[in-house]
């Protein structure tokens, strides 16, 4: 299992746009083959703090998501609403283990 925390700070007066751009991208990911889950997690003491924990099967099927409609919808229509730019952190994921 491969899991990526995406983290991701929104400029303040996209924070409701950014996570209403966010919930197709979310509905697409949890229903590729390969993603075993996908959360969007906010910052409770800083709104414009955003996590995006993905945990796919394997390194394809995140490198699939990456070529995803969805993906690359999501991608355009939030970049001009990054405070900083996302920092992508991957981790091997031991525990649950899936077959």
């Amino acid at each position: 299992m491969l899991v990526t925390l995406v983290h991701v700070h929104v400029l303040p007066d996209h924070v409701s746009d950014f996570i209403e751009a966010t919930r197709p991208n979310h509905a697409g990911a949890v229903a590729e083959p390969g993603c075993l889950r996908f959360d969007v997690l906010q910052a409770p003491d800083d709104p414009t703090r955003f996590v995006l924990y993905e945990a796919y099967r394997d390194a394809a099927a995140a490198a699939a998501h990456k070529e995803t409609a969805h993906y690359l919808a999501w991608r355009a229509v939030v970049a001009g609403w990054m405070a900083e730019p996302r920092r992508a952190e991957p981790f091997s994921g031991l525990l649950p283990d899936f077959p």
